[in-house]
């Protein structure tokens, strides 16, 4: 368990925490010669058999509640000191205040200095206490006056913190590692040092991690946990990491950067939240405020955009926190808003989506894709974004954003009945009905434009995708095409789809137009076929629809398009395979040239080292130098001529 102090300055806390553990906690000159806390103290003691509880001292001067914040953040317990002759003072409001933003609800009050106070003076203070703290979530906590001069009450709240300790529960160590670096140090023989709080996951000696938001690697050389040796720190504890790698030095590293898995870098810039804006507020946050945000260890300037309106004093909302520098975080953090002076803290709240956009940030849709991002647990979320439709889940980011496992993620797949559609670059997801729909809107697309476009092969892949909703990106709506023509429910042809039972078909002009054609691509001239401009000349018709028509037929496999304007029956393709294929017989071991070819087919040298050509990009043949060769498991390829070539269609076929 992790204890945080707070409280009023010059209230005992550093003197608690010594004579709870026996540490002095101020280490710093400074700290000794002005008898105050600069900056944050650690200690450790064990009120529990066979645990180790750890102690968080901070400064109580208001100049430093900046560093309170970094030492606050992912405490276990709250230990609130209040001296009994002073009783609460603008900091012990001001650090309640912090915890109860941060989400802290165990804790212990100390009312120090009983030594100082009577009976009805002690009186007088809890019910002050108690009252402070009825509306916050430390409403149940118990008082207990301690003196460090005569003893009284230390044992007791001894056994108050055994008794907090066995009632932690260990954090779950699923997660994937994240530790929220507070000090950066340099040891003799060792190297470079951080500590911090984990705040999720686990480490272990020779894990490789990642300081970010700098993005530097390093290699765990050495842990310690709870103020031992160990070989692994885990989510809950205050570790302190020795770390090695390039770039990696006590200059590098500092306060409020954090040591993660490395799959987790990916610093944010613009955050969507919810903030509650404490009731002390005079005015409500409007467009655009500045504030200073603390989040872990870290702090950094911010610009506060509302989602909804202004935020009044006392209310909870959604806001855009425009950071003026990258931050490392995860989605369901907690965070506090304090004034550009710090003088004041402003409210606090927790992230909700790390990836906020810049343009249409107050849309409905937009907003509901924040209320799912807000639900408790990492499977109520995904199903709730999923169900906000039309919208794709980026599984990926989604487990990065929340630190989940591998193990985590697949169990909130399977709890939301996530839908996988892609799995490159990254894993996309659809709800079950969206899954559903999506097949359904591409099936009536290509319906309507089979219908609308008889003669045509099928729609282009990338003007389909721009019509279906949802609408993926194009690795993914490949992907998922692929898993509905594996289900039967459509044909890919290249760049092309089409429903199966579609085959393009010639109008009944295009087919006379065709059938006037064929006899000029058969016969003694098969070899030799006249190209469109020299059709359009002959039967004196148009040359776009000419070309059209022959192409069309390329598509039904009447002919084939051996080079541009230049078709041969499919029929006369399949006799040159033959032919190819005898010659290479005929042919040395070494190949066959294109002269061999050429007097085979008698024609001219370009084109048959056209048709050649045109056989090599089938595979059928393979070119070395001047000297060709077959490929005997392409020549199938071609040899069952089409019988379309050859005479029209059955009527009514």
């Amino acid at each position: 368990m992790i204890i945080g102090l707070a409280g009023h300055i010059d209230h005992g806390k550093t003197t608690l925490v010594r004579a709870l553990t026996g540490v002095d906690t101020d280490r710093l000159k400074e700290e000794k010669a002005r008898g105050i806390t600069i900056d944050l103290g650690f200690a450790y003691a064990q009120f529990a058999e066979g645990r180790t509880t750890g102690f968080v001292d901070v400064p109580g001067h208001e100049r430093f509640v900046h560093t309170m914040l970094a030492g606050a953040g992912g405490i276990d317990y709250a230990l609130l000191v209040i001296a009994s002759d002073d009783g609460i003072m603008p900091q012990t409001l001001e650090h309640l205040a912090i915890l109860d933003l941060l989400g802290v609800t165990r804790g212990i009050v100390a009312l120090t200095k009983a030594d100082l106070a009577d009976a009805a003076r002690r009186q007088a203070a809890t019910a002050d206490i108690q009252a402070m703290l009825a509306l916050t979530g430390l409403a149940e906590a118990e008082v207990i006056a301690v003196s460090i001069v005569t003893c009284e009450g230390i044992a007791d709240l001894k056994v108050r913190l055994a008794m907090a300790e066995m009632d932690t529960r260990v954090r779950p160590a699923g997660g994937r590692f994240r530790l929220t670096v507070d000090r950066c140090f340099t040891l003799s023989g060792a190297g470079t040092v951080v500590t911090g709080t984990v705040l999720s996951g686990s480490v272990s000696v020779g894990d490789q991690v990642t300081v970010t938001p700098a993005g530097l690697h390093a290699r765990v050389r050495s842990i310690h946990a709870q103020n031992r040796a160990a070989p692994q720190g885990v989510a809950g504890e205050r570790c302190a990491l020795n770390l090695a790698g390039e770039g990696i030095s006590k200059q590098a590293i500092g306060r409020g950067d954090m040591v993660v898995d490395p799959v987790l870098h990916a610093p944010a810039e613009r955050i969507d939240a919810e903030l509650l804006v404490l009731a002390s507020e005079a005015k409500p946050v409007g467009e655009w405020a500045p504030a200073r945000l603390h989040h872990g260890s870290a702090e950094a300037d911010v610009r506060i955009v509302p989602l909804e309106g202004p935020v009044k004093p006392g209310e909870r909302a959604k806001v855009q926190l425009v950071l003026d520098r990258p931050a490392a975080a995860a989605v369901g953090d907690r965070f506090i808003l304090r004034d550009v002076s710090a003088r004041r803290t402003i409210g606090g709240g927790r992230f909700l989506d790390l990836r906020a956009p810049l343009r249409k940030r107050r849309a409905p849709e937009r907003l509901a894709v924040l209320d799912a991002a807000g639900l408790g647990n990492a499977a109520d979320a995904l199903a709730g974004l999923l169900a906000v439709a039309p919208h794709l889940v980026d599984l990926d980011a989604f487990a990065r954003d929340r630190a989940l496992s591998e193990e985590a993620l697949q169990a909130a797949i399977s709890a939301a009945s996530a839908h996988i559609v892609a799995t490159q670059p990254a894993r996309l997801a659809l709800s079950p009905a969206q899954r559903h729909a999506f097949s359904e809107d591409v099936e009536r697309r290509l319906s309507v434009f089979h219908a609308d476009n008889p003669d045509l092969q099928g729609i282009g892949r990338e003007r389909l995708r721009l019509q279906v909703m949802p609408r993926l990106p194009a690795p993914a709506f490949l992907e998922a095409l692929r898993s509905e023509q594996a289900a039967g429910r459509l044909v890919l042809e290249g760049a092309f789809v089409r429903l199966p039972g579609h085959v393009v078909q010639l109008s009944e002009k295009e087919e006379r137009l065709y059938q006037a054609l064929l006899p000029h691509l058969q016969g003694e001239g098969r070899f030799r076929p006249p190209r469109v401009r020299d059709f359009a000349e002959m039967l004196g018709e148009d040359e776009r629809t000419l070309r059209r028509v022959l192409k069309l037929a390329a598509r039904l496999g009447r002919v084939d398009e051996i080079r541009p304007d230049h078709f041969f029956t499919r029929t006369a393709t399949a006799e040159m395979v033959e032919i190819i294929a005898d010659v290479a017989a005929r042919a040395e071991a070494d190949g066959f040239t294109a002269g061999l070819f050429r007097d085979r087919v008698n024609n001219g040298r370009k084109v048959a080292i056209e048709i050649l050509e045109f056989f090599d990009r089938q595979g059928i043949t393979f070119r070395r130098g001047d000297l060709r060769r077959v490929n005997p498991h392409r020549l199938d390829l071609y040899r069952e001529p089409a019988a379309e070539d050859i005479a029209p269609p059955p009527s009514g076929a």
